[in-house]
């Protein structure tokens, strides 16, 4: 198998099952061969191609009819649902928009667990960005059921909870990190860009050119992910969503959502949150202005009037 930035083998030893006793790798990596993924966004959708680069045999699905064409054309095997993939795969891979969308597509009509109590996929990794409830509810879902043909390592099938960071860059290029506790990572993330466009935008209003402010602060303590590897005014930094007018990258839209499902978890264990709050409600304004799809980091120019370098 090619070497890619994440792989599902890697992510199996790196956990070192308990039941994985007395089998050996070589027997793991033949039930790691038949993939299927289910979720062809832009993030699925090169994670999926990453895989057949890799070698493994990966079945697709998506709701979309011409994306679903893509794969096709390119030799890939499409399914018209959750459940014909399943037949074929001995790991599922998720990657979709909402909690509904995982719930629909696990549960739902020809979902992943439509066959009842007896399942062929022994690994199930949702790498989806849900709230807890969701995932603990799949897992509980998929902990009552067996496998129709045992395996000597997993005696039932198996649940990861396994959101993504790294944006769509890092998905064409294999260099995803796998998480738990995602929802708390993007709240930090999305206050980091905001307290950096604020930053810029006050700069540019005291007349320090934002490139000159990147430096200071890419060499000092406020140097953070923000404004070296992200850097959200336009002109300072190629090859980001800021330079090509915030298209791509990670969508204002799916980073309310993420807020959205932080602030909800806070509430239910009484966590205070101000920064997050906040966050939350700039996004929301930002999605209610007509930025839903661009990247997050159009704040510094939608919400702070930031202005691009010249």
């Amino acid at each position: 198998m090619g070497v890619i930035g994440w792989r599902v083998r890697s992510m199996v030893q790196q956990l070192g099952w308990n039941c994985r006793r007395g089998f050996s790798s070589a027997a793991v990596q033949s039930q790691l061969e038949n993939v299927g993924f289910i979720g062809l966004g832009n993030m699925g959708a090169h994670m999926a191609r990453n895989l057949v680069m890799a070698g493994y045999k990966v079945t697709v699905h998506d709701i979309n009819e011409r994306t679903m064409k893509k794969f096709s054309d390119d030799g890939i095997p499409t399914k018209r649902s959750p459940l014909e993939v399943s037949e074929s795969s001995d790991v599922i891979i998720t990657m979709l928009p909402s909690s509904a969308h995982v719930l629909d597509v696990y549960n739902g009509q020809d979902g992943l667990l439509t066959n009842g109590s007896r399942l062929r996929p022994w690994l199930y990794i949702d790498s989806s960005t849900v709230d807890p409830q969701t995932s603990r509810k799949i897992s509980m879902d998929i902990s009552r059921c067996t496998l129709k043909e045992k395996k000597v390592y997993a005696e039932k099938p198996i649940m990861l909870d396994a959101p993504v960071s790294g944006g769509v860059p890092a998905a064409e290029t294999g260099k995803l990190t796998f998480m738990v506790a995602k929802i708390c990572n993007n709240m930090a993330m999305a206050i980091s860009m905001l307290g950096v466009s604020e930053a810029f935008a006050l700069g540019q209003n005291l007349g320090i050119k934002a490139s000159v402010l990147a430096d200071i602060f890419n060499c000092s303590s406020a140097r953070c992910w923000s404004s070296d590897t992200y850097n959200p005014v336009p002109g300072v930094m190629m090859g980001v969503p800021s330079s090509r007018n915030y298209d791509g990258g990670f969508s204002s839209k799916l980073m309310t959502k993420d807020l959205d499902l932080a602030m909800s978890s806070a509430c239910k264990v009484g966590s205070k949150c101000p920064f997050g709050s906040q966050a939350l409600q700039i996004y929301q304004k930002l999605c209610s202005d007509g930025c839903e799809l661009k990247d997050f980091s159009c704040a510094f120019r939608h919400y702070y009037a930031g202005k691009d370098e010249k």
